[in-house]
């Protein structure tokens, strides 16, 4: 190849270093035909010349002062050695940027660019063959490279070589001793299109790392001014690098945090999938964990590792000081060992206000904001998807919401339907507001906490728990399907004869499996015959005793962090602990209905018409009566009526006071009751 022809390949696009390295070949090619004209060969390459011995065995140092002699006393050669040093002053800011940012040195530097350089040009490989005077040497060597950039020592890179670890450059892959003067290398595609196109992304990498933009306002003000004060302070003091863990829910904005500080900072955010790193096998992990540090170092800005938990912490750990800046999005907190070239803090993120939400929903456009949305713990991921539903309707909102915040029920849990609501319930009045209060809590609990700033007073959590109590029959059941459809949430009824178990241990390990389920959905969660897991325990006999007392504590703790309505029902509060009834905030007493509210659920439970508006019941029936000489729970009233209506409905008649009497006597024959003649006149 001429020289002339040479120099028409150089483009305007072509990096410094590149062109340079180009002149380098050029001159040096000048200086091999000088030696082959000198020996009088045509068939350099293809046959060994008794001149290429002589050469070969000359001492180098007196080879290598020749050569220099050549580039002095050459006029071609000396033209090159000028734009050499033109091109080589000229380096660009991302070639000299890399250099210094892994600490290459000038050997492996001169390699890398020799390398770029066949992976940019498929044409350099003829290159490398007419330099190495064998045709089949096509690839970068440490042998050119030393020739080309004059090295004045022996080199012998190994895996420990910047430009390994960082996946730069590597031998080719099967050479027999890769690491010998002789052994062709291959540079990284993907840092080719860095330095020459100024590409931010990374093909091996590909979907798994993007780098982040600040979308959504500041939803955590107080804590990223915590963040930047903290950097500050801690690069005043020493050089280290910074680990930021961000402990919260997917969606909750961690990502969004992280890049609003980098921002902050003037620096560029990338983020890694971990959960996607965390299912490759080791090698690939590392390879894809080293590149996105890479990645993030060549264009000056930190990394986000999303769902770090998901990662090995071995395939993190190489990588860890090589970063200034590092962000760890978990849902719990990572324990990593200690180190002292490692600042690391954490920041849990707290839950949103109302007034965040609200925000949040008004800088995405929603108008409005739905009760559903206000009342909800949802998530900023979620109020964005929920605010551009609402476009469809409030309806619309509403069904997001509940989509996004809806969890099985499990084996543990059941669904209650919620058929009645306050004007289907019969209770006293005085029992009537007592609910009425709890209800209010529930509704205005977020006004009351974050807008009043009552929060302080519950620093135990914001769960709000009550205590049903009462004879079976009495409505607790029925007050809590009421509440729920009041308050718009849904019921769920815990399983206690699945949660209790006889080993010690498994119980708490189901009430944590209820709970999880429950944490984010807009339920209430109702605990019947809660005596059983809640009796008297506080005296320690035995090791189940001890344990006992574990899982009492730990429903109660549970019970307060819940960020909802938890209520346990009996039949037998005589029977529960004073000392955790008082951590209970209320203790709702349902007695039995007295003879008003007896006469009511009798009228309620038989109504005079059906729903076509036929006549329903005969004449004579004695209401006053089956109040007052009745004692009767609400559900064995509802039980007594529904048999009436069977037997009326079976002998075709309307229903009787002989059919309510042979209901009411069933039921009470159930419960080991006998009805007596003077407790009711019976007209039969």
């Amino acid at each position: 190849m001429t020289p002339a022809l040479e120099k028409r390949r150089l483009t305007k696009a072509e990096p410094a270093f590149l062109r340079a390295l180009r002149l380098r070949a050029l001159r040096r090619a000048a200086w091999m035909r000088s030696l082959w004209a000198q020996d009088g060969s045509s068939t350099q390459g293809l046959a060994i010349t008794e001149a290429d011995v002589n050469r070969i065995l000359t001492d180098p140092a007196e080879m290598a002062a020749v050569e220099e002699a050549f580039y002095r006393s050459d006029a071609e050669a000396r033209q090159y050695t000028l734009e050499i040093a033109e091109w080589e002053r000229a380096e660009e800011e991302r070639w000299q940027r890399l250099i210094s940012e892994f600490g290459l040195s000038a050997e492996e530097r001169d390699l890398l660019a020799l390398a770029l350089a066949v992976e940019s040009d498929p044409w350099w490989r003829r290159v490398c063959g007419y330099l190495h005077d064998d045709a089949n040497a096509s690839q970068a060597t440490l042998w050119l490279a030393s020739g080309l950039y004059g090295w004045t020592r022996e080199v012998r890179l190994g895996p420990s070589s910047p430009l390994v670890r960082w996946h730069m450059a590597q031998p080719v892959e099967g050479a027999a001793n890769p690491w010998a003067a002789a052994s062709p290398w291959t540079a990284d595609p993907q840092l080719l299109h860095w330095l020459v196109d100024g590409q931010t992304a990374d093909g091996v990498l590909g979907m798994h790392a993007q780098w982040l933009r600040v979308e959504w306002p500041c939803l955590y003000p107080e804590m990223l001014a915590a963040m930047k004060n903290s950097l500050v302070a801690i690069g005043r003091q020493q050089r280290v690098s910074v680990e930021i863990e961000i402990v919260g829910a997917k969606g909750a904005g961690r990502g969004t945090l992280a890049a609003q500080l980098c921002a902050s900072l003037g620096i560029g955010l990338l983020a890694v999938d971990g959960q996607a790193l965390g299912q490759m096998e080791g090698s690939a992990a590392g390879e894809r964990v080293q590149r996105a540090v890479r990645l993030a170092r060549l264009c000056g800005g930190a990394v986000l590792w999303r769902d770090a938990d998901a990662l090995d912490a071995k395939v993190l750990k190489a990588a860890r000081r090589e970063i200034g800046l590092s962000f760890y999005a978990t849902a719990v907190s990572l324990s990593w060992g200690a180190d002292r070239r490692v600042a690391r803090l954490s920041y849990s993120l707290p839950r949103l206000t109302q007034r965040v939400r609200r925000e949040l929903w008004r800088q995405e456009g929603g108008g409005p904001m739905p009760r559903a949305v206000a009342d909800s713990p949802l998530l900023p991921e979620e109020i964005v998807a929920a605010a551009r539903a609402s476009a469809a309707g409030e309806q619309a909102a509403a069904l997001t919401c509940h989509t996004l915040l809806h969890s099985a029920p499990g084996d543990l849990l059941q669904a209650v339907p919620l058929p009645y609501e306050w004007e289907d319930i019969v209770l006293p009045e005085q029992l009537r507001r007592h609910l009425e209060e709890l209800e209010s809590q529930v509704r205005l609990r977020n006004a009351v906490l974050e807008d009043w700033g009552f929060e302080r007073l519950t620093p135990l959590g914001r769960g709000i728990s009550a205590l049903f109590a009462g004879p079976s029959g009495t409505g607790k059941t029925m007050a809590a399907q009421v509440m729920a459809r009041s308050l718009g949430l849904g019921l769920r009824r815990v399983d206690l004869s699945a949660v209790v178990n006889k080993y010690i241990g498994e119980t708490e390990k189901h009430l944590k499996q209820v709970f999880d389920a429950c944490e984010r959905d807009s339920v209430i969660l109702f605990f019947d015959e809660a005596d059983a897991l809640f009796g008297q325990r506080t005296q320690v006999k035995d090791a189940h005793d001890r344990f006992a007392n574990i899982e009492i504590n730990y429903l109660l703790q549970r019970m307060e962090q819940f960020d909802g309505l938890a209520i346990l029902a009996t039949n037998r509060k005589e029977d529960l602990d004073k000392a955790f009834l008082r951590r209970l905030r209320f203790l709702i007493d349902f007695l039995p209905p007295g003879v008003a509210e007896r006469r009511v659920l009798w009228r309620k439970a038989l109504p005079e018409r059906t729903p076509e508006g036929l006549e329903l019941i005969e004449e004579g029936i004695q209401w006053e009566k089956l109040a007052s000489q009745l004692d009767l729970t609400g559900a064995t009233i509802k039980a007594a009526a529904l048999r009436a209506a069977f037997l009326a409905c079976e002998e075709r008649s309307r229903i009787g006071m002989r059919h309510i009497v042979a209901g009411v006597r069933r039921e009470m024959q159930k419960q080991g009751q006998i009805l007596r003649a003077n407790d009711l006149e019976d007209p039969a």
